[in-house]
């Protein structure tokens, strides 16, 4: 079943229900209606639960890069010798060989090498022409897997007025008109570029991705101004986005979002290695699948393959993750009594009868009719 589905069935307030919507479109920038259930709550298992993966403190939001994450790439491609590392040559055809794999990229230069790691988004490899084709399944796979949709933007202002006023920065905006569906404080640690990064999710995206540049800038402000109650937010002095769904070679961000069934069907099939052809990304991690802490474990966790079938390694030492830097721990949320122990709306019921029926009045029977006839 799709997450809309789950609860329509089970949820009895409206309020939960538009929650529990922006909420998946938060996380996999798609509509409760699109995304399957199974999915979404091993999605959310894997980041180590709600707690984990919502908050901004001690949580999936909490650290951001000085200077930028780009540093990573750029340090790799210098470890590597930048002459290595070729940008511009989306890859068009893989030729499996008998102790070699050929690459052609788009430009016709061939290169080869005796195995492959794909780290592409799952959909953009249906762009490569596969010889031998992919196995059945494989094949099938990647025609299944829809990116999700986002448009994400940065708005700068002079100074943050959202601290000056006590607040954030960050909002869960539910507002059928307003564009941005979860913002955040994008001030950088020296107190410079004050900016509210937001997000533009799911049909919202798809919908508003028309509008020009500026037409977003001036929506986008006049919810700012909206969310915080200040005029302030209405005299942006930049303004930058990314419309990822214009990315043809990513196809959307942030990560691919899986339908109904696609689990159950295909899910063995991601990450499984086909002759020469292994297998990363980000969509093929078993921890913080989506983000870079998973695109990292689906890097090493292929590598590692490869060391195997080398014989560089022994076989129980490809999932031997790296160890955790101790700077960065996760501490455990603390929870009360009722946020663990609070029963779902039929057990209330069930349990506030029991106690009426105990007591032996005709209340007990009329709340028996009519909750459980």
């Amino acid at each position: 079943m799709t997450m809309q589905q789950f609860y329509d069935k089970h949820v009895w307030t409206k309020a939960v229900r538009d929650f529990m919507d922006l909420f998946v479109q938060g996380f996999v920038t798609a509509r409760s209606y699109e995304s399957s259930m199974l999915w979404f709550v091993w999605y959310i298992t894997q980041c180590d639960g709600r707690h984990r993966i919502f908050a901004t403190s001690n949580g999936g939001q909490e650290r951001k890069f000085v200077g930028g994450s780009m540093q990573i790439s750029e340090g790799l491609a210098k470890k590597l010798g930048n002459e290595k590392v070729l940008l511009k040559s989306p890859v068009t055809k893989i030729e499996q060989k008998a102790h070699e794999v050929v690459v052609q990229d788009l430009n016709g230069k061939q290169f080869s090498a005796k195995y492959v790691i794909v780290a592409t988004p799952l959909p953009l490899q249906q762009k490569i022409v596969y010889e031998p084709p992919l196995p059945s399944r494989r094949n099938q796979l990647i025609q299944r897997l829809p990116m999700g949709s986002v448009i994400k933007t940065f708005m700068y202002y002079n100074t943050p007025f959202w601290r000056k006023k006590g607040c954030c920065g960050s909002a869960a905006i539910d507002d059928q008109d307003g564009l941005i569906g979860f913002c955040l404080d994008d001030v950088k640690p020296d107190g410079s570029h004050p900016a509210i990064m937001g997000f533009i999710l799911a049909d919202k995206a798809r919908k508003y991705c028309d509008l020009t540049k500026e037409e977003r800038k001036k929506r986008i402000s006049e919810l700012y101004s909206k969310v915080f109650q200040t005029d302030e937010a209405l005299n942006p002095i930049h303004y930058e986005e990314m419309d990822w769904l214009a990315e043809q070679w990513s196809g959307g961000c942030y990560t691919t979002m899986m339908p109904p069934g696609f689990l159950t069907k295909f899910g063995r099939e991601i990450r499984k290695p086909i002759g020469r052809l292994y297998f990363a990304g980000t969509e093929t991690a078993t921890y913080w699948s989506g983000y870079m802490e998973g695109a990292i474990q689906a890097g090493e966790r292929a590598g590692r393959e490869i060391l195997a079938e080398m014989g560089k390694i022994r076989s129980d030492q490809i999932w031997q993750d790296e160890p955790e830097d101790k700077e960065i721990l996760p501490h455990p949320f603390e929870t009360s009594f009722w946020e663990r122990h609070a029963p779902s709306v039929p057990v209330f019921l069930c349990l506030t009868t029991t106690a009426l029926l105990v007591g032996g009045g005709v209340a007990g029977t009329l709340v028996y009719h009519k909750y459980f006839r």
